[in-house]
C-alpha cells in the first residue's frame, strides 16, 4: 500500500485540528511498527535523510518518517530534504509535520517538486466559518448562531471547539444543531469567556465588554467578591500585553517577530496588535490608571458596591474616542 504513496508529505498550517487528522490518516496506512516520529526541535534535516536512507534498506512493505515542529528547519534542513528526494529511498514515506508555515518557505518548496504540500489555515476573521465546517464535515448541519454562540462559550481553542463539535454531533443524530441546543449542552470556560471580555475590549464595544463580564460573574462558582477582583484582573494583565505590543510594534517588530519574543502563539499576538491599534499609547496609560484605581477601590478604597465600581471601570476604560 506505501507503493502508491509520494515520498513526502508537508503537513501544515494553524488548523491544528485537520493537520492531525491528516497526519492520522496517513499513519493508518502503515503498521505500527513501521512508524518511526522526531522532532524537528532535536532531529535536523540531514538527521532525517541519514534516518530515511537507513531505513531504506529494510523497509518491506513501507516506512513512515513523521517529524513534527518543522516550521522551525532552516534553509540548511530544507536543503538537505530536497536534495533526498530527487532520489528518495523506496518504499519509505517523509510526513513533516509544522505550524504556520507560507507557500515559498523554503521546505514547502523542497517537497512540492515531488510531493504533496498540505497547509490548512485558520483565517484570522473567519472562526465561525471554521466551525461550521466542522459541522459539515462530520455530517451534520448547525444555524449561524449555534456556530457563534459556540465560540462564545468554548473559546478560539480549536482543540476544545472540535470536541464539543463531535459530541454536539452525536447528540443531534442528524438534526439540524441551533443556538438553544448549544446553550443547553455547553458549559462556559471561564477562559472563554474572559477572551470575549478582552475582545470586547481591543475593539471598544462597551456593551460587549458588559455582556462579558456579566457572563464570567454568571458562569463562575466563586462568589461574586472572588471574581470581581478576577475580572478585573484579566483586563489588567490583558491591557499589559497590549502595552508591551504597541512598544514592540513601535520598534519595528512584525506580530510573528513579537510572537517569538513573548513566546506567544503568533496568531495570539497577531490579534493583540490589531487591539493596540485601537488605542493610543497615552489612552493605554489612563486605562492602566484607571484599572489601578479600580483595584484601589476593591480592596476597601470605596464605599461603592464593587459591582458598580466594577461596571463603571469598565465604560470609563472601553468607551470610543471622543
Amino acid at each position: 500500500m506505501a507503493d502508491e504513496l509520494k515520498p513526502a508529505y508537508l503537513i501544515a498550517g494553524s488548523d491544528r485540528p485537520k493537520v492531525d487528522r491528516a497526519v492520522q490518516r496517513l499513519r493508518a496506512r502503515f503498521a505500527a511498527d513501521a512508524v518511526e516520529t522526531h522532532s524537528a526541535a532535536e532531529t535536523r534535516g540531514p538527521d532525517v535523510v541519514a534516518a530515511a536512507n537507513a531505513l531504506g534498506l529494510f523497509a518491506g512493505d513501507g516506512r513512515l518518517i513523521v517529524v513534527d515542529g518543522v516550521e522551525a528547519w532552516k534553509a540548511d534542513d530544507a536543503k538537505a530534504v530536497g536534495a533526498y528526494l530527487k532520489a528518495p529511498a523506496p518504499a519509505t514515506t517523509l510526513a513533516l509535520v509544522g505550524g504556520e508555515l507560507k507557500k515559498d518557505a523554503p521546505i514547502a518548496k523542497a517537497v512540492a517538486a515531488t510531493g504533496d504540500v498540505l497547509l490548512w489555515d485558520v483565517p484570522q476573521r473567519g472562526l465561525q466559518g471554521w466551525v461550521a465546517e466542522q459541522f459539515k464535515l462530520n455530517g451534520a448541519a448547525a444555524e449561524p448562531e449555534a456556530c457563534r454562540a459556540l465560540i462564545e462559550l468554548v473559546g478560539d481553542d480549536l482543540y476544545e471547539l472540535a470536541l464539543e463539535v463531535d459530541k454536539l454531533v452525536t447528540w443531534s443524530a442528524g438534526e439540524r444543531i441551533t443556538e438553544a441546543n448549544v446553550l443547553d449542552l455547553v458549559a462556559g470556560r471561564a477562559e472563554a469567556t474572559s477572551f470575549a471580555l478582552t475582545d470586547a475590549w481591543g475593539s471598544r464595544n462597551v456593551a460587549g465588554v458588559l455582556t462579558a463580564a456579566e457572563n464570567m460573574l454568571e458562569r463562575s462558582c466563586d462568589p461574586r467578591s472572588r471574581t470581581i477582583p478576577r475580572i478585573a484582573g484579566v483586563l489588567t494583565s490583558h491591557v499589559a500585553r497590549i502595552r508591551s505590543c504597541q512598544a514592540l510594534e513601535a520598534e519595528g517588530l512584525s506580530a510573528k517577530d513579537a510572537a517569538a519574543r513573548l513566546k506567544q502563539h503568533p496568531f495570539y499576538v497577531q490579534k493583540l496588535y490589531a487591539q493596540a491599534r485601537n488605542y493610543s499609547r497615552e489612552e493605554l496609560r489612563r486605562v492602566t490608571t484607571r484599572l489601578a484605581d479600580l483595584d484601589h477601590a476593591l480592596k476597601g478604597g470605596s464605599r461603592l458596591a464593587p459591582d458598580l465600581e466594577l461596571e463603571r471601570a469598565l465604560v470609563d476604560v472601553t468607551q470610543p474616542r471622543g
